[in-house]
């Protein structure tokens, strides 16, 4: 599996303000790391149940990270970087995922350490047709009545095949692989 990390802090950067909800009273931030049962109201782990297994592993009450948005979707639109893996389909997803530690929200350094030790990790695993990049972004922290600028991660994981069932089933194996080695983190902390 192919995997990499990015800063994106730039003006015209993604950006997460947290906690969130669609202006429109659609989709919201659902805390799974306190309330795990919410999990049945976030469309994406329901559609998706590879994604619904993924979820829990990185909202594990003991751990240091939670989830604060997610994504699936399949594509035909092979990327020239992508083209390494031969393949015209790709199944994708990304989770925004935060520090549970309120002091490690603000620490650079930290989610810089974080995403260098999962990268290092993936990029152990048997080679198959996938790939894996966690970003490092800035997001606004609600405290009270203030917003503070602080950082979260996104990880990216795609799978890549001849059909949409092929990529998806390496997306799942890319999703099982991830999350394992971000349990492996999560349970130890090395932000700390």
């Amino acid at each position: 599996m192919q995997a990499d990390y990015s800063v994106e802090l730039g003006r015209e950067d993604e950006t997460l303000e947290f906690p969130w909800a669609s202006p429109d009273g659609g989709p919201r931030y659902h805390d799974l790391k306190r309330h795990p049962e919410a999990i049945a109201e976030i469309e994406e782990a329901v559609r998706f149940p590879e994604l619904g297994e993924f979820l829990p592993t990185i909202n594990a009450a003991a751990g240091s990270l939670e989830t604060a948005k997610c994504d699936a979707w399949m594509s035909r639109e092979i990327n020239p970087e992508e083209e390494i893996f031969g393949q015209p389909c790709k199944f994708g997803s990304y989770v925004d995922l935060l520090f549970t530690d309120t002091a490690i929200r603000f620490s650079f350094e930290a989610h810089e350490r974080f995403v260098k030790s999962v990268v290092k990790l993936l990029q152990c695993v048997p080679e198959i047709p996938a790939s894996a990049e966690f970003l490092l972004r800035r997001c606004f922290y609600h405290e009270g009545d203030d917003l503070r600028d602080g950082f979260y991660m996104t990880c990216y994981l795609f799978g890549y095949g001849l059909d949409e069932a092929k990529a998806r089933q390496q997306w799942a194996m890319a999703l099982k692989l991830c999350s394992n080695a971000l349990a492996q983190l999560n349970a130890r902390n090395p932000a700390l």
